[in-house]
């Protein structure tokens, strides 16, 4: 092990995706074979086509990582936040997801999310100098017919 290397990955090294296969052949070993990560990316437009808000999350290991929610000040309080988590947990079911997950900070929108079903499981104080990190979960449960 002494003559071992560190060094920054080059580009074509991270697009080859060879390091994200190796786990994922380690990890198949103890839960077996999963679908790879599923983006759901959301846009909400106006008429005029100006972004009021969207969403950004991934599906992986049948849970929905919400990473960016965000609706523009002057189009909050009429729902739109509300459609879109909605329209990424129904796309994150279809995808096979049964849980979700986020974080947020206690300026932001953790009661919007409580509102919608998420629980908090953890909290991070002075994430920022301050100010907490909540993390919180949702199960998810699939429409019934």
């Amino acid at each position: 092990m002494d003559n071992i290397t560190i060094a920054t990955a080059t580009p074509e090294e991270v697009h080859s995706g060879e390091l994200g296969r190796r786990l994922r052949q380690y990890n198949y070993g103890f839960v077996g074979e999963y679908p790879d990560q599923q983006y759901i990316r959301l846009n909400a437009r106006d008429r005029y086509g100006r972004l009021l808000g969207g969403l950004r999350s991934v599906v992986f290991l049948h849970w929905l990582t919400i990473d960016v929610l965000f609706v523009e000040a002057d189009a909050r309080g009429a729902g739109l936040g509300s459609r879109l988590l909605a329209e990424a947990e129904r796309q994150a079911i279809e995808l096979g997801a049964r849980h979700a997950k986020l974080e947020t900070f206690e300026w932001q929108a953790p009661a919007f999310y409580r509102k919608h079903g998420y629980e908090e499981y953890a909290r991070i104080d002075d994430y920022a100098p301050g100010f907490y990190l909540c993390c919180m979960k949702k199960s998810l449960s699939t429409p019934r017919c």
